[in-house]
């Protein structure tokens, strides 16, 4: 099942991923990132924009 993963020790919380993101399927709030599968549609917009590579695709 391919999807999301956020790596937290990487993420600087700049908010850059919400911004880019067509389906608000990322939350933040409070240095807490959160990605909403069910909205999520693996465009990758976050992926290639995030500035410390916290955000990566699974196919696991």
């Amino acid at each position: 099942m391919s999807e999301l993963l956020h790596l937290e020790k990487k993420c600087d919380f700049c908010g850059t991923c919400v911004a880019v993101c067509p389906h608000d399927a990322i939350d933040l709030a409070e240095f807490h990132l959160t990605i909403i599968k069910d909205r999520c549609t693996l465009c990758m917009n976050c992926v290639y924009i995030c500035p410390v590579r916290a955000l990566e695709h699974s196919d696991e």
